[in-house]
């Protein structure tokens, strides 16, 4: 069964990385989901091994994919990152003291929320 869950966290790894590829997405919005429905991981322990998933090799290639064709700011991304390493130890923090339903809850309506906001724009 261990064998078979590794294959189980490679295929959520690839669809992560195709949409990542397409759409900028994967951890957030396909990673942890995957991890709370399929491998039965609780919220934080899914968010916690989406981060140390995603900690360098994650966007090397799609970025390099991307900077090929002209299509990366380097400064915008290095400002981003910086924000994220700060961000992501703030949102650890919060999540730990949140119970598994209510961080459940909380990730369903920023999901809503984000679909509805990409739906309804121009």
């Amino acid at each position: 069964m261990y064998v078979m869950n590794n294959y189980t966290f490679i295929a959520i790894g690839l669809v992560a990385g195709v949409l990542a590829g397409m759409f900028g997405i994967g951890g957030g919005i396909v990673i942890v989901p995957a991890l709370i429905l399929i491998a039965k991981l609780t919220p934080q322990t899914a968010t916690g091994t989406s981060l140390a998933a995603l900690l360098l090799p994650v966007g090397a290639l799609g970025a390099w994919a991307y900077y090929k064709e002209g299509q990366v700011r380097w400064i915008p991304a290095m400002w981003v990152a910086f924000g994220l390493f700060l961000g992501t130890y703030a949102g650890a923090r919060i999540a730990q003291q949140m119970t598994e339903v209510t961080l459940r809850r909380a990730f369903s309506v920023f999901l809503v929320l984000v679909a509805a906001r990409m739906w309804f724009s121009h």
